[in-house]
């Protein structure tokens, strides 16, 4: 992997995981791809939120800053298996919902945008 495109790729995920604890949709929408969309399974069925629709949602939603929130966010794996293809594995939380987020990454125009995120969804009490 290209140190370069290493560090690019982190960025781009800490600018994901500033967006979400800030509630900042602009942020968000920097690293996301426009044709891009959130999937998860609910109740045995594909669900699947268009990136606009999700920035929305966050845009109406409380910040988890706002709400004084604890902030874990991590990276746990980068795959980079092309100059412009890569996958990243991270875990971040909207208490009590702990998420395992799998990220799609593509360089497009030579930046590392989202182009899918699947994920998985605990809550804890």
């Amino acid at each position: 992997m290209n140190p370069d495109d290493h560090s690019a790729i982190e960025q781009t995920i800490q600018t994901y995981f500033d967006g979400l604890y800030e509630g900042d949709a602009d942020k968000l929408g920097s690293v996301f791809a426009e044709t891009s969309a959130l999937t998860w399974e609910q109740d045995g069925k594909v669900s699947v939120l268009p990136r606009d629709q999700w920035l929305d949602a966050v845009r109406k939603r409380p910040s988890s800053k706002a709400r004084g929130l604890p902030r874990e966010d991590a990276i746990l794996q980068i795959d980079q298996s092309g100059p412009t293809t890569a996958f990243v594995k991270v875990k971040c939380q909207i208490p009590p919902r702990y998420f395992t987020d799998y990220l799609s990454l593509l360089k497009v125009g030579g930046k590392w945008v989202i182009v899918q995120k699947i994920y998985a969804t605990q809550v804890r009490e």
